[in-house]
């Protein structure tokens, strides 16, 4: 799979792409489709064409800090309430990675704009 920039991220797709966190959110607990509670972070992470919010699942969140560059290898852009999301999902991998990332356009958010969600099919 090619490596992407931020700003080619789009809704659905796997991708691989180099990020460095900016910002790392509070946990907070969801309940999910079968009733068990989990945990998710939201970690805004970005290059410098643009940023994202990050979902992180359980101790997910404790691999990550400020400043550090990670590359994710087979994520997944899913829609959240309208709002776009990387994760991991099932089949992703997250490694610190030795490349810099200088600059983050934290202006260019994608998580901001909003997307149309398809309704899931069960």
């Amino acid at each position: 799979m090619q490596k992407l920039k931020v700003k080619d991220l789009s809704p659905r797709k796997r991708s691989d792409v180099t990020v460095k966190v900016v910002n790392i959110g509070q946990p907070r607990s969801v309940v999910g489709l079968d009733g068990s509670t989990r945990q998710v972070t939201d970690v805004l992470v970005g290059d410098e064409t643009g940023s994202i919010l990050m979902s992180l699942w359980g101790d997910q969140a404790s691999k990550v800090s400020v400043g550090k560059v990670i590359t994710i290898t087979n994520g997944y852009v899913s829609v959240v309430r309208g709002s776009m999301r990387l994760t991991l999902g099932r089949e992703g991998q997250m490694k610190e990675s030795t490349e810099q990332i200088a600059q983050v356009d934290t202006k260019n958010n994608l998580s901001d704009l909003k997307v149309e969600e398809r309704r899931r099919r069960f």
